[in-house]
C-alpha cells in the first residue's frame, strides 16, 4: 500500500501557517475578536511577541496532560509497588503482586492515557452529552435516557460476581487516583478547549456503574438487524413484497460455508456431530404510509445517536484459528481484526496485565487489547489461552407498533396501564429539558423522543385495521436484550483467567450482549468455536424481520433465551481450521431461530480458500492473509462490463483496464480505481430511480448478493430508470452508463490518463474525534483530527476498509486492530492497532501506529517479562 503523510489542514484552507499564528487564531475565533487589520511596523512588532507568547503557551497547554511515565508516582490503596513498562510505542505492561492492585494500577493507565474519551463516553451512555455539548446532543440524550442504559448498567452490577465487583471498585480507585491530582487541563487538551468556551468543568469521579455502562454502547452499535427491520418497510412503500425480498437475498449455504459446518441440537444441548432440523411459521403486519413516516423518523433518529463502534456497513470482523497441522510452528495460530468504525483515539488500547507470580489469589498473566473505562483485557491471550471476537449478529432486537389510549395501552383486548418515569437533562447553554419516558411490555416508547412520531396516531394505521377510536394513537417501543440486566461483566476477567476450553466456555456462558463469535486455541494444541450471547425464542407470530404489531400476544417474545448448551460450538474440527467473518454461524435446519441477516460470506469464504490453498501458514501468511484485498463483486461484474461495445479511444481506455485486472485493490491500483467507481454507478443508475437517498445502496455484502443474481436477468424491472417516460433501460444500458460516467467522473477527480488513477486517491482514511473533531471551529478540528491516508481494500473484502457508496469513496470502517498470536511461541505473536494507544493528541503516541497499519505492517507482541523488559523505552512505578 501506498501512503499519504498525516497532516493537519490549515484554518483558512491555504498553506500552512506557523504555530503562533495557528494558536493566536483559535484564540481570536473563541473570543470572537475581528481579523487583523494592516498595523504600522512597531504594531507589527508587538504582534509578533504576542504571537511568541501564544506559541509558548500553546506548546504547555497541549503538552500538560502528557502522562509521566518515568520514576515514581505514589497512588493511594496500592498494596505494593506496580511496575508500568513501555515500550517504543507507549505499550504499557503492568506488573503487580495481586489482582486489586493491578485493577487498580489498569484504571490509572487507563486515565493518564485515555480520560476524556471515557469522560465522553460515560456521558454519551448516561445520556448527558448536552451537558458537555449543548443543544446538538440533546436527541442523542433523550434516546439513551428512555431506554435507560445507565438504569440497566445499575441494575447489572448487583448481579455480579463478588470478585468482578471488586476489581471495578479497585479500577475506578486507581482513575479516581488520577484525578484527584491532576486539574482539568492536566488530564486532556480537549478541557482546556471546552473551558476555554465557557463550559467551566469538573470531571467527576469513575464509578464501577460508568464501566459497566460502555458495555451498552458496545452492545447498541452491535445490535443486528433492526435498521433493517425499518428499511424493510420502508421499501414496502411503493414496491412488491417479491420485489423488496429480492433485495434481502437468503444466504448461499451452497456458496459459503457457516462457522459450524455440522452438528445441531439433541435434547436441548448442541452436539456437533449430529443431525435434526425445525421450522417457523411468522406471522407478518404490513403498514401504511403514515407509519412509513413514522419509522422513517425513528431511523433517522436512531442514526444520530452517538457510536463508539460503528454500525451499518462494514462493522463486522475476521477471526480464524488453525491448529498445528495447518500451522509452520506445529501449533495453533489464531488472527483477528474487529472492523469498526474509524475515530481518534482508536477503539482500542494496547495492554498486559501480568501477576508477578501466578497464583489462586493473582491469577492473571495476560497482554491483548482493552477498552479504555473497563478493567480486563477484552481480545488476547494468556499464558494459556488465545482468543478472538467477531460480532454474531443475532437478531436481538424488536420495534412494536403499540395501541396508546391517555395513560394506558391496548393488548389482547385489554388496556393496561403504562409505565412512567421522569428524567431531566441538563442543557450545556440553555434550560433543563423534561422528558417523560412510557413503557409497554415490550420496552420503552421510542417514538416519545420525537415530536414527529409523537404524532404519528394522526395518519399511522396497520392496513387492514378498523379506524382507531378518538383518543387513540400509536407509538413505537422497542425490545432489546440489552435492556435486559446480565453478568457479561463477569465474561470479561473470567476468559482473561480462563486456562482450558472448559474454563473458556464456563466464560462464555457469561457473555450475554453484545452476541459474538468467539474462537480459541490453547497451548495443549486444541482449537475451538462457541457462540454466546443472550438470543431471544419469539413466539410463532414474530419472525424478527418486521416492525410487529404490539397488541397481538403472538408478536411476543416467549421470555426465554436459546440455552447457552444449545448455541453451536465446535472442538478440534476434523479440517483443522476454523474461520468466523459474520457469515451464517450454522446450516438452516438449526432448530432455534438465530436471524436471517447474516453478512453473506464472501469475506469468511475467501478465508477458507486461501488457507485450503496454502494448507500450512506462518505468522507472517496469517497476517498477510488480513491484507488481502480481492474484490468479492468483480469476478462476476467484470466480464459484464467488458462486454459492453465502448467507442475506441476515450471512454474505452478505463475499460481497457479490466482485461489484464486481478480483481485485487492496492491503493495504488488504477484498476481498482475504475472499477470502483463503474460499480458505484451500477448502484446508482440502477436503484436511485427507485428509493429516497436514506435507502441508496451502500454497495455491501447484501448488494453485492443483488447484483450477482440481477446481472443474469437482464430485462429485470429494477434496471429500468423510472426518471424516463418512454425508455425503459435494460442491463447493458445501465453498465454502458455506468462505465461512460466513470471515465468521465476519475478524468474530473484524478487525470484525463487512466494510468494516473489510483485507488488510493478516491479511497481515503481520515482519523476524525468523535466530540471536538465535529467542531465548527478549523483550529479545534486542527488540534485532534490527523490524515488522510491512502488506502487499499474495500467493502466486503478480507481488508475491510469499507465506504459508503450511497456518501462517496471515503473510508467509514476499518480493522480496527490485527493481531495474529503463535501458541508455540507468544513472544512471536505480532499485533497492531489503527491510532495509538495515547488519548492525547500531541502525544508521540496518537497516530505512531496509523502509518505502519496502513502498509499492512505489524509489531512484535512481546509477553514475557525478559522480552518486555529487553525492549523497554520507559519504565514507572506506582507505589
Amino acid at each position: 500500500m501506498t501512503t499519504t503523510t498525516p497532516g493537519r489542514p490549515d484554518p483558512a484552507g491555504s498553506a500552512p501557517s506557523s504555530p503562533g499564528a495557528t494558536v493566536a487564531a483559535w484564540w481570536r475565533e473563541f473570543l470572537g475578536l475581528p481579523r487583523p487589520l494592516r498595523v504600522a511596523s512597531y504594531v507589527a512588532l508587538g504582534l509578533v511577541l504576542v504571537l511568541l507568547a501564544g506559541l509558548v503557551t500553546g506548546v504547555v497547554l497541549v503538552r500538560r496532560p502528557l502522562p509521566q511515565t518515568t520514576g515514581t508516582i505514589d497512588v493511594p490503596g496500592l498494596s505494593a509497588d506496580v511496575t508500568v513498562v513501555r515500550d517504543d510505542h507507549g505499550i504499557p505492561q503492568l506488573y503487580g503482586d495481586n489482582l486489586d492492585d493491578l485493577m487498580r494500577a489498569q484504571g490509572y493507565v487507563h486515565a493518564q492515557e485515555r480520560f476524556f474519551e471515557m469522560d465522553v463516553r460515560r456521558h454519551a451512555t448516561a445520556g448527558r452529552l448536552a451537558e458537555m455539548f449543548g443543544e446538538p446532543a440533546l436527541e442523542s440524550d433523550e434516546y439513551v435516557r428512555t431506554m435507560g442504559w445507565r438504569r440497566v448498567a445499575e441494575r447489572e452490577l448487583a448481579l455480579l460476581e463478588p470478585e468482578t465487583r471488586e476489581a471495578l471498585e479497585a479500577y475506578s480507585d486507581g482513575v479516581n487516583a488520577y484525578l484527584d491530582t491532576h486539574s482539568p487541563s492536566r488530564i486532556a487538551v480537549e478541557y482546556t478547549v471546552l473551558n476555554a468556551g465557557g463550559l467551566d468543568y469538573e470531571p467527576e469521579h469513575w464509578t464501577p456503574v460508568d464501566s459497566l455502562s460502555w458495555l451498552k454502547a458496545m452492545a447498541w452499535d452491535l445490535r443486528g438487524n433492526m435498521t433493517d427491520e425499518i428499511d424493510r418497510v420502508l421499501a414496502l412503500a411503493d414496491h412488491s413484497v417479491q420485489q423488496v425480498a429480492s433485495l434481502y437475498p437468503p444466504y448461499p449455504y451452497d456458496e459459503n460455508a457457516p462457522i459450524v459446518g455440522r452438528g445441531t441440537v439433541v435434547d436441548g444441548v448442541f452436539e456437533q456431530d449430529a443431525t435434526t432440523g425445525g421450522t417457523r411459521n411468522p406471522q407478518r403486519p404490513a403498514f401504511t404510509a403514515g407509519a412509513r413516516s413514522a419509522l422513517r423518523s425513528l431511523r433517522d433518529g436512531l442514526d444520530r445517536m452517538p457510536s463508539f463502534l460503528g454500525r451499518g456497513e462494514g462493522i463486522g470482523s475476521n477471526s480464524w484459528v488453525v491448529d498445528g497441522k495447518h500451522s509452520a510452528t506445529g501449533e495453533p495460530l489464531l488472527a483477528n481484526d474487529p472492523h469498526l468504525s474509524t475515530s481518534l483515539p482508536g477503539v482500542w488500547m494496547q495492554m498486559g496485565l501480568h501477576c508477578t507470580t501466578l497464583s489462586p489469589s493473582c491469577p492473571l498473566d495476560v497482554a491483548g487489547f482493552t477498552f479504555s473505562g473497563v478493567p480486563g483485557v477484552i481480545i488476547g491471550h494468556n499464558q494459556d489461552i488465545a482468543w478472538g471476537f467477531t460480532n454474531l449478529g443475532p437478531d436481538v432486537s424488536d420495534l412494536y407498533l403499540e395501541k396508546v389510549e391517555g395513560d394506558r395501552w391496548r393488548y389482547d383486548g385489554k388496556l393496561l396501564p403504562l409505565r412512567t418515569r421522569t428524567e431531566t437533562i441538563k442543557v450545556r447553554g440553555g434550560e433543563d429539558v423534561t422528558l417523560t419516558v412510557r413503557s409497554t411490555r415490550h420496552g420503552p416508547i421510542l417514538s416519545d423522543v420525537s415530536d414527529q412520531l409523537a404524532d404519528v396516531g394522526e395518519e399511522a394505521r396497520v392496513e387492514g385495521a378498523p379506524a382507531l377510536p378518538d383518543g387513540t394513537s400509536y407509538a413505537v417501543a422497542l425490545e432489546w436484550t440489552a435492556l435486559h440486566p446480565a453478568p457479561t461483566a463477569d465474561a470479561i476477567l473470567e476468559l482473561d483467567k480462563a486456562t482450558d476450553w472448559r474454563s473458556f466456555r464456563a466464560a462464555a456462558a457469561d457473555f450475554a450482549v453484545p452476541a459474538q463469535n468467539l474462537v480459541y486455541a490453547d497451548r495443549e494444541g486444541h482449537i475451538g468455536y462457541q457462540a454466546p450471547g443472550r438470543v431471544p425464542i419469539r413466539k410463532s407470530g414474530n419472525d424478527g424481520l418486521l416492525p410487529v404489531a404490539g397488541w397481538r400476544p403472538e408478536n411476543d417474545w416467549t421470555g426465554d433465551y436459546v440455552p447457552f448448551d444449545g448455541l453451536p460450538q465446535v472442538l478440534n474440527p476434523a479440517e483443522g481450521f476454523i474461520v468466523t467473518a459474520n457469515q451464517a454461524v450454522i446450516g438452516p435446519d438449526y432448530p432455534y431461530h438465530l436471524t436471517d441477516d447474516w453478512d453473506r460470506g464472501y469475506r469468511a469464504q475467501r478465508i477458507r480458500d486461501l488457507i485450503d490453498s496454502e494448507q500450512e501458514l506462518s505468522v507472517d501468511e496469517m497476517a498477510a492473509l488480513q491484507l488481502d484485498d480481492h474484490n468479492p463483486i468483480a469476478p462476476t461484474l467484470v466480464p459484464f462490463l467488458l462486454d459492453v461495445k465502448l467507442r475506441r479511444g476515450y471512454h474505452s481506455a478505463g475499460q481497457q483496464l479490466l482485461r489484464t485486472w486481478d480483481f485485487s485493490q492496492p491503493a495504488d491500483s488504477p484498476a481498482a480505481a475504475y472499477f470502483n467507481v463503474v460499480w458505484r454507478n451500477v448502484l446508482a443508475d440502477t436503484f436511485h430511480d427507485d428509493f429516497d437517498k436514506d435507502l441508496w445502496p451502500d454497495g455491501n455484502e447484501r448488494w453485492i448478493a443483488v447484483m450477482e443474481t440481477l446481472l443474469r436477468d437482464p430485462s429485470n424491472a429494477w434496471w429500468d430508470d423510472r426518471t424516463t417516460d418512454t425508455t425503459v433501460e435494460t442491463r447493458d444500458d445501465i453498465l454502458t452508463r455506468a462505465l461512460l460516467e466513470a471515465r468521465d467522473e476519475l478524468t474530473r477527480r484524478e487525470s484525463v490518463s487512466p494510468d494516473d488513477w489510483t485507488w488510493g486517491h478516491l479511497h481515503q482514511l481520515d482519523l476524525q474525534s468523535q466530540s471536538l473533531g465535529q467542531s465548527d471551529i478549523a483550529p479545534v478540528r486542527w488540534l485532534v483530527n490527523r490524515g488522510p491516508w491512502e488506502v487499499g481494500g474495500s467493502s466486503s473484502a478480507v481488508d475491510a476498509t469499507s465506504w459508503d457508496a450511497a456518501d462517496g469513496y471515503d473510508v467509514t470502517s476499518a480493522p480496527s486492530m490485527r493481531m495474529v498470536v503463535s501458541l508455540g511461541d507468544f513472544d512471536e505473536s505480532r499485533w497492531i492497532n489503527l491510532t495509538g494507544v495515547s488519548g492525547h493528541p500531541f502525544s508521540a503516541h496518537y497516530t505512531d501506529q496509523t502509518d505502519l497499519w496502513a502498509d499492512g505492517e505489524t509489531l512484535p507482541w512481546l509477553f514475557t517479562r525478559s522480552a518486555v523488559e529487553d525492549a523497554a523505552k520507559a519504565t514507572l512505578t506506582l507505589r
